[in-house]
């Protein structure tokens, strides 16, 4: 009785099956990959949660945009890339919002001179951003607070609300795109009122 060795499938045979929405393919690029991306997003950025946070939205963009990928080249550098990509995007999301908030800072403080109209203009774009808040759904609202306002983790958020890490990701990841399209005239203004 011969004995038959079942090769593993290559990483182009997963990418199709991925392509196709079978869920098993996800999981198991899941697995075969998801400590390699880990490792290499924890050495860029040298903050386990962040590196986790990269992780997590490298892989659920790639479930996302399956039907639409392109790999040339292995799997693996995909991968790569893609963690080159949101490390990026991460340093240079980081630099605007310690800018934002050293502005916001000196506006809260009354260092800023401003004038009467766009003192009119910060008292509105208060009440847009409450207004639109408000408008989200009671728990993620709550969520958002949290992570934006309290700066917890999303593990903290989790653990405090007896949710999943995943659950309280998709509320965040909700909120911003509910408020982005709520508000997307809303850093033009900023920029505005911060250099005139």
């Amino acid at each position: 009785m011969s004995v038959k060795i079942i090769a593993a499938p290559l990483s182009t045979d997963m990418v199709t099956s991925l392509k196709k929405g079978e869920a098993q393919a996800m999981e198991q690029i899941y697995k075969d990959h998801w400590a390699d991306v880990f490792d290499s997003a924890c050495r860029r950025v040298r903050d386990k949660d962040v590196a986790q946070d990269i992780t997590q939205e490298i892989f659920i963009s790639l479930w996302t945009n399956r039907q639409r990928l392109a790999i040339k080249g292995s799997l693996r550098s995909y991968l790569q890339a893609a963690v080159k990509y949101k490390v990026i995007n991460y340093f240079k999301s980081a630099i605007v919002k310690d800018k934002y908030q050293e502005d916001m800072f000196f506006l809260a403080e009354g260092q800023m001179e401003l004038s009467a109209e766009n003192k009119l203009m910060v008292k509105d774009m208060n009440k847009e951003i409450d207004e639109a808040l408000q408008a989200l759904p009671e728990k993620m609202r709550q969520i958002f607070r949290m992570s934006r306002m309290q700066e917890k983790t999303i593990r903290e958020i989790a653990a405090e609300l007896g949710l999943s890490v995943q659950t309280v990701k998709n509320q965040i990841s909700a909120a911003l795109k509910m408020l982005k399209e709520r508000l997307s005239y809303l850093p033009f203004l900023i920029l505005i009122l911060l250099f005139i």
